[in-house]
């Protein structure tokens, strides 16, 4: 079936020009080099060219009234710029730990797995995957958990409810390099004399007994114990993601449990948290 096209003289003689002027451009620079303040702009030069003349085709295809055309249209410079710059160079990585190079120096020597069995018995690199998967798995169970808790107390119509929701949210509009300052502050494993942060309030309480090295700890405490101010500045993200899901349920299904005989735990268990699954799996990938 023929999409319905409606030519328009206005949005034509704008394609036009955008084409030309982006096949004039490139064939220009291919020539002569773009020198702004001494430093060569050549390739964003290109880059700019082709969007313009790519601007020219988005141009003729809005004339066929269809928005699907447009649609693709519109997201294929992403498409391929992803395609090429993300999974092509993670392609490339491939290709290249199945050959024999090694330094500086490019070795396409085919050698298949033999990277990856080195690797595998490299006792720095099992230490790395281990902390890997302690803090990814302690870091989503600890968001998730607090944030799910957190939505289920703001849920409760508690008055200022507003001051604790920004008050939960605060950590997020901090810098991280700055959060890492002050957690590295507060997590100080000094003793004695230079004893600061968490430890020196455990010392003037008396609580010499939970006094610890933080994230000088043996491993894996010591990377499980990194895992608190990652936890404390996003799971105010997670907190607002399940508010937003769990204000979403209708309230008539609620006060229909309730009329069954349902209690508020049963309520959550068998209602509300089956619901905010698709919550729970897009923060997981976030």
């Amino acid at each position: 079936m023929l999409r319905k096209f409606e030519f328009n003289m206005r949005q034509f003689i704008l394609a036009v020009a955008l084409l030309i002027a982006g096949i004039g451009s490139i064939y220009f620079l291919k020539s002569t080099e773009l020198i702004i303040g001494g430093k060569n702009f050549t390739s964003i030069g290109l880059l700019l060219c082709g969007l313009i003349f790519y601007s020219g085709i988005s141009v003729i295809v809005a004339m066929f009234k269809d928005e699907t055309y447009l649609a693709i249209a519109l997201l294929l410079p992403s498409i391929v710029a992803v395609a090429i710059f993300v999974y092509g160079f993670i392609g490339w990585s491939v290709r290249v730990s199945l050959s024999q190079w090694k330094g500086l120096l490019p070795d396409y020597t085919w050698v298949g797995l033999q990277q990856y069995t080195y690797l595998f018995h490299d006792t720095r690199f099992l230490i790395d995957v281990r902390n890997t998967a302690v803090f990814t798995v302690g870091f989503i169970a600890g968001c998730l958990i607090l944030g799910l808790g957190l939505a289920i107390l703001l849920d409760q119509r508690l008055k200022g409810e507003a001051l604790f929701r920004g008050t939960f949210l605060f950590p997020m509009s901090i810098s991280f390099i700055a959060s890492g300052v002050v957690w590295g502050w507060l997590m100080n494993p000094a003793t004695g004399n230079r004893i600061t942060g968490i430890n020196l309030i455990f010392k003037s309480l008396n609580l010499d007994f939970l006094i610890s090295l933080w994230h000088s700890s043996p491993q894996p405490w010591g990377m499980a114990f990194t895992v608190i101010p990652a936890v404390w500045q996003l799971s105010g993200f997670t907190m607002a993601l399940y508010l937003g899901g769990i204000r979403s349920i209708s309230e008539e299904l609620r006060e229909a449990a309730r009329v069954d005989g349902a209690s508020e735990f049963e309520i959550y268990r068998y209602i509300i948290l089956p619901m905010l699954q698709p919550v729970c799996r897009s923060r997981s990938l976030i």
